[in-house]
């Protein structure tokens, strides 16, 4: 629109009519002089920065500055650089304003005004974040996606962090010390990180320093030249260490390698060659070593029966894996999984009966992932039915978890309401137990938040402290 028009519209009204134009504007609208003095605000700019036209009109933008309205002053910036700009700040309330200060030039070049506009961004900016948040949980979960194979779940935050440092470390060739109770999965995530890095391609070779007897050891892992024992085969044989050549070695039990091995494996790591037994020449060997224990290794370390250089040789970097007990969230889609797998397997359609659930979620799992799939894949062949009902658990597992106080839902047909009370349950324990919402999230892996929210909806009381 050209000036004439602009000027022939502008004429049709009065200054109170144009007044009450700007006032209706929802913007905060801020004008001010070629020497930053205040000339006018509409209402919606009193209303933002809770100020008055006569406290404000008159005012140079610096003593406004100083008495915190404006902080900066989007007027006074537009000055200084002699351009329009935008910025983000706060008002009185802490809410977050964006402002646009845009100069109006005379003929001789000089600014004559600058008109402002502001708007409160609050809403905006916490919408963002919240976007942002969401974005970040959809990396982990993709990043959870990419690195789940095989029987590995990981509903819990202990467990998602387990997965994601073995991504992290499937990159690098630093040795990591595994450890966790029997039938945790060390051995899983060992494989994942092979898997998931630059050796995929090349041999991943286990070994159980435990199952194999002390003198056959040393053959295993090293290997030895011909007729260097009674036995022994007439052309030699390689050791694990040279199968495993340029892909990974996993030393299971570590804790139960013999002392005068454990002198052999340490030269293995810092010399990176091997010599078969009876032999005298130096191999060279590129592999990358995963050790794993179920043992306190510190301990025997400090026992003398461990060398304290391999240990710390072999924990660069340590991963713990969590007890199934310490992760609930994970017992569910374990038990879902294995049912799956060996329904399949045994050409069998067997389904828990929710009762079933609930026993199965309160026995503690001394021997964790493996106990849990042991007794799957045993309740799908030994349960006659297709529903597999709490008494065909073995009765060890349904005597266990009959404790004085637990809850006993004999006519639940649904899983969800199973559940829920089973969700009730646990936090009616944990609540007892411990004494703040921290606490009781960090015992059951989830957040804060997460705890309070459950709590509320179950009309329990904790302090949130």
């Amino acid at each position: 629109m050209s000036k004439f028009h602009v000027n022939n519209l502008l004429s049709q009204f009065s200054t109170e009519e144009l007044i009450a134009i700007l006032d209706s504007i929802t913007d905060a609208i801020f004008i001010d002089d070629e020497f930053g003095n205040a000339m006018w605000i509409n209402k919606a700019c009193e209303d933002l920065y809770k100020v008055t036209r006569d406290e404000v009109i008159g005012k140079s933008i610096f003593s406004l500055e100083a008495e915190g309205i404006f902080s900066p002053s989007v007027a006074r910036l537009v000055m200084d650089q002699q351009k329009e700009v935008s910025i983000i700040h706060k008002n009185k309330d802490g809410k977050r304003i964006m402002s646009t200060g845009i100069p109006i030039f005379g003929k001789s070049g000089k600014i004559k005004k600058v008109i402002s506009t502001s708007r409160d961004i609050t809403e905006l900016v916490s919408l963002k974040n919240k976007l942002e948040d969401m974005q970040t949980d959809l990396e982990v979960l993709k990043s959870r996606e990419k690195i789940y194979s095989g029987d590995i779940i990981a509903n819990s935050t202990a467990m998602v962090n387990v997965l994601l440092l073995a991504e992290r470390l499937s990159s690098l060739d630093s040795t990591v010390l595994i450890t966790g109770e029997s039938g945790s999965g060390k051995g899983i995530i060992a494989k994942l990180i092979h898997e998931s890095g630059n050796r995929r391609d090349c041999p991943f070779v286990k070994i159980n320093c435990g199952a194999i007897p002390d003198n056959l050891l040393e053959s295993e892992l090293f290997g030895y030249e011909s007729g260097s024992f009674t036995g022994s085969r007439k052309e030699g044989k390689k050791g694990l260490f040279e199968v495993a050549q340029n892909g990974t070695i996993f030393l299971d039990e570590i804790a139960e390698l013999p002392l005068n091995l454990q002198v052999k494996i340490l030269q293995v790591i810092q010399e990176k060659e091997i010599q078969r037994v009876g032999g005298v020449t130096n191999i060279p060997v590129n592999v990358r070593i995963i050790s794993a224990t179920n043992r306190d290794l510190s301990k025997r370390v400090k026992d003398g029966l461990f060398r304290e250089d391999l240990y710390y040789r072999l924990n660069v970097v340590p991963i713990q894996i969590p007890p199934l007990r310490e992760r609930p969230e994970d017992i569910i889609p374990l038990i879902k999984l294995f049912l799956q797998k060996h329904n399949q397997k045994l050409n069998e359609t067997k389904v828990i009966d929710p009762r079933t659930m609930l026993v199965l979620l309160k026995y503690p799992w001394p021997g964790n992932v493996r106990e849990l799939e042991n007794i799957i894949e045993r309740l799908v062949i030994t349960t006659k039915n297709n529903t597999i009902l709490p008494e065909n658990l073995p009765s060890y597992i349904f005597e266990s978890t009959r404790a004085p106080g637990d809850i006993d839902i004999p006519h639940v047909t649904d899983l969800n309401k199973a559940l829920n009370e089973a969700e009730m349950h646990i936090l009616n324990s944990a609540a007892a137990k411990y004494q703040t919402t921290r606490q009781i999230a960090k015992a059951l892996g989830v957040s804060q938040p997460t705890i309070v929210r459950k709590l509320r909806k179950h009309h329990i009381h904790a302090s949130d402290s």
